[in-house]
């Protein structure tokens, strides 16, 4: 039986962009980096040292020659936050994509985009 999700593969144009995105404007850090020296490298990145679930960023080209129709479409992410007006102020006040907060049945959230016009959302339970 599975225990929990380790690990989401994101697949990005440019891995140091991405790196600079997820850990300068999100507040993400760095957790591991390997490069084999032949073109596979990924960085794993998480909101936290100790989260249980992490980021790999791929390099998309690579992957996409080394395992032709492998998806490499963005995954659709929701993260969660305690403070979500809090967190859409701050990322709003870094010139970043972002959405209006929408009211749901289970909380309150909105989106944002990364430097690749990728979008993600954001939650704060209820």
């Amino acid at each position: 039986m599975f225990s929990k999700v380790g690990q989401i593969m994101l697949y990005v144009n440019n891995q140091d962009d991405a790196v600079k995105f997820w850990t300068e404007k999100l507040g993400f850090v760095v957790l591991d980096e390997e490069n084999n020296n032949q073109g596979m490298r990924w960085i794993e990145i998480a909101p936290k040292k100790g989260a249980e679930t992490s980021i790999i960023l791929h390099d998309k080209d690579f992957v996409s020659k080394m395992s032709p129709g492998l998806n490499l479409d963005t995954p659709s992410l929701m993260l969660f936050t305690d403070n979500l007006d809090q967190l859409h102020s701050e990322l709003s006040n870094k010139e970043m994509t972002v959405g209006e907060i929408v009211n749901m049945p289970h909380g309150s959230v909105f989106n944002f985009a990364d430097n690749e016009e990728n979008y993600f959302a954001v939650m704060e339970k209820k």
